[in-house]
C-alpha cells in the first residue's frame, strides 16, 4: 500500500542529499508518494520566527511520517530551533540514534562500535526556557518530568526487547544535580525492575563520554536526558568513522521524523561533494517504521556493499581504506547498481524476513498529588553590591516579616552570608532564603508581605522560588557550604 509521507529539502546540502536518497528509494522499489514542504532558512528569511508555515502543519500532521534533509536555524535570539519546535509539537518524546563503525572500509578508532542511543527529546535544558535577569546574568531552566523520565526510560527498555539487545545504560550527572538528574536516574532505576531479563547499569556524563570514545563496547543501549544525547551521539558517530554516516529517527504516539543527525554543512553546499549517507540512513530507519522492510534491507545491504568495494565520498575517503572518491551523484549510481547484493566482510542485514518490529509506546500518567507544605522562599534580587554583605543582610533582617528568617544569602550558589569563608565577590544577582521557624507551614501572603518590604527598601526582586516539604521531605537543593 502506497505510503504518504512529507519530504522537506532544507538548505545548505539539503537539497543535494535529498535528492540523492530519494533517487535510490525510488530505484529500491519504495511505494510512496511525497508532499513537499518548505522549511528553515528560506522561511526565517520571510519573517516566520519559527521557521515553518501552517500549511506544512498540515501535511505533518495528515501524513504522520516525515523525511527531512538538514536546515539551518539563524543564531541569535529571536530564533526558536525548528528541529526541538517540530518535535515538541508533534510529542516525538524519543530520539534514536544507531551508532556503528564500518571497520576496516572506514577509518575508525573503536572497529566494534554498534550501540543505540536512545534521548529525550522535550525536556532539559532543550526547552529553551531562558531569561536574562540582570545586567550581568542570564538563566536557563533546566526542566526534568517524572512522566517525561519515565516515558523515554520505558521506550529504551522496550527497545531493547524487541531488538534482542541485552543491555541499557543510563546517564546523567545526579552527583552534582541531585534533583533533575536525581529523578531521572531513580526513575531507571525503578523501571529497570520490570526488566530483569535485561542488564543495567548507570554512568555519570563525563566519564561515560570519555568511555564512549575509549571503549564503546561497553554500551549496548543508551537513555539518556536531552543535551547529554545530542553531545554523546555525535561522539559515538565521529568515533565510528563520520557523523556523516549516521541517520536518526524522532518517535512519539502521533508521528515519526527520520533525518540524517549531521547539519546543513553550508561551507560545501552546491559543490556536489556531499555524503548522503546519513540522511539515506533515515530513510533505510522510516521505510521499516511504515512497513516496507524488504525495500530497506535491499538499500542498507547496497550501502553496506558500496562501502566494502572502497567507493567513498570525501569526509570519509583515505588512502588506506579507500579505492575510488567519488562525488555525491557517483556515489548514488554507485548504490543503486548494488542494489540486491551483500556485502562479504560487513555483517548483512536482514529486516525482510523478520516480523515488524514496533517498539510499544506507553501512556504515562500523572503521578499521585503529593502532599505539600510551604516552608519558605527563595527572592533573587537585582542588587549591584555596593554595601558589605553584612550590611546587606542587616537591612533585610531589619525589616523581615514575622514569621519568616532569612537564613541564607548566596550567590550562583555558594552561601556568602552567614559565612566567613565565602570570596568577596562583586555581582548583581543574590538569592536571599527565607524561612519559616521551625519549618512549619506558612501562608504565602508571608511571601507576598516580604516582597513588599523589599520593594519598599528599593531592593528589585527578580523572581521566586517557593521552598516546599513535599510528602514529608525537603524538596529543594542547600547551597554549597551550608
Amino acid at each position: 500500500m502506497t505510503k504518504s509521507i512529507t519530504v522537506a529539502y532544507g538548505d545548505g546540502i539539503g537539497p543535494e542529499i535529498m535528492e540523492a536518497t530519494l533517487e535510490i528509494m525510488d530505484s529500491a522499489g519504495a511505494d510512496i508518494e511525497t508532499e513537499v514542504i518548505e522549511i528553515g532558512q528560506k522561511v526565517y528569511e520571510r519573517g516566520i520566527d519559527c521557521g515553518i508555515e501552517e500549511s506544512s502543519w498540515e501535511s505533518l500532521k495528515r501524513t504522520n511520517c516525515f523525511l527531512k534533509a538538514p536546515i539551518t536555524t539563524p543564531q541569535g535570539g529571536g530564533f526558536k530551533s525548528l528541529n526541538v519546535t517540530i518535535r515538541k509539537t508533534l510529542g516525538m518524546f524519543a530520539n534514536v540514534r544507531p551508532c556503528v563503525s564500518y571497520a576496516p572500509f572506514v577509518k575508525t578508532t573503536q572497529s566494534d562500535m554498534d550501540l543505540i542511543i536512545v534521548r529525550e527529546n522535550e525536556e532539559d535544558l532543550y526547552a529553551g526556557v531562558e531569561h536574562q535577569q540582570t545586567d550581568n546574568v542570564v538563566q536557563c531552566l533546566k526542566l526534568i518530568s517524572r512522566t517525561g523520565s519515565e516515558r523515554i526510560i520505558r521506550y529504551a527498555f522496550e527497545y531493547a526487547r524487541v531488538n534482542n539487545r541485552k543491555k541499557v545504560t543510563c546517564i546523567s550527572k545526579d552527583n552534582i544535580m541531585k534533583m533533575t538528574d536525581g529523578l531521572f536516574h531513580a526513575i531507571f532505576d525503578e523501571i529497570a525492575l520490570g526488566y530483569p531479563d535485561i542488564e543495567n547499569n548507570h554512568i555519570i556524563v563525563d566519564i561515560g563520554s570519555a568511555k564512549m570514545a575509549s571503549d564503546p563496547s561497553m554500551f549496548d543501549v543508551i537513555v539518556t536526558e536531552n543535551l547529554y544525547g545530542d553531545i554523546i551521539s555525535d561522539i559515538a558517530a565521529e568515533v565510528s568513522g563520520s557523523v556523516g554516516l549516521a541517520g536518526s529517527y524522532n518517535i512519539g504516539k502521533y508521528g515519526a521524523m527520520f533525518e540524517a543527525i549531521h547539519g546543513s554543512a553550508p561551507d560545501i553546499a552546491g559543490q556536489g561533494i556531499a555524503n548522503p549517507s546519513g540522511l539515506l540512513h533515515g530513510s533505510i530507519l522510516m521505510l521499516q517504521h511504515i512497513g516496507q522492510s524488504e525495500v530497506a534491507q535491499n538499500m542498507h545491504n547496497a550501502w553496506l556493499k558500496t562501502l566494502e568495494d572502497g567507493i567513498h565520498t570525501g569526509d570519509v575517503y583515505s588512502e588506506e581504506h579507500s579505492k575510488h572518491k567519488v562525488n555525491t551523484k557517483e556515489f548514488t549510481q554507485a548504490v543503486i547498481e548494488r542494489l540486491g547484493s551483500v556485502p562479504m566482510t560487513l555483517k548483512s542485514v536482514d529486516y525482510a524476513s523478520s516480523e515488524r518490529k514496533r517498539v510499544r509506546i506507553d501512556t504515562v500518567s500523572l503521578p499521585i498529588a503529593s502532599k505539600k507544605e510551604l516552608i519558605g522562599t527563595d527572592i533573587f534580587v537585582h542588587w549591584r553590591g555596593r554595601e558589605d554583605i553584612e550590611v546587606f543582610a542587616n537591612s533585610i533582617i531589619n525589616k523581615k516579616v514575622e514569621g519568616l528568617e532569612l537564613e541564607t544569602i548566596t550567590q550562583r550558589g555558594l552561601m556568602v552570608w552567614p559565612s566567613s569563608n565565602s570570596p568577596k565577590v562583586e555581582s548583581d544577582h543574590w538569592c536571599c532564603r527565607f524561612k519559616s521557624v521551625n519549618d512549619e507551614k506558612i501562608s504565602p501572603n508571608l511571601i507576598i508581605k516580604q516582597l513588599q518590604t523589599f520593594q519598599e527598601q528599593g531592593i528589585e526582586f527578580i523572581k521566586i522560588e517557593n521552598l516546599y516539604n513535599i510528602n514529608g521531605k525537603r524538596s529543594f537543593s542547600v547551597a554549597q557550604g551550608q
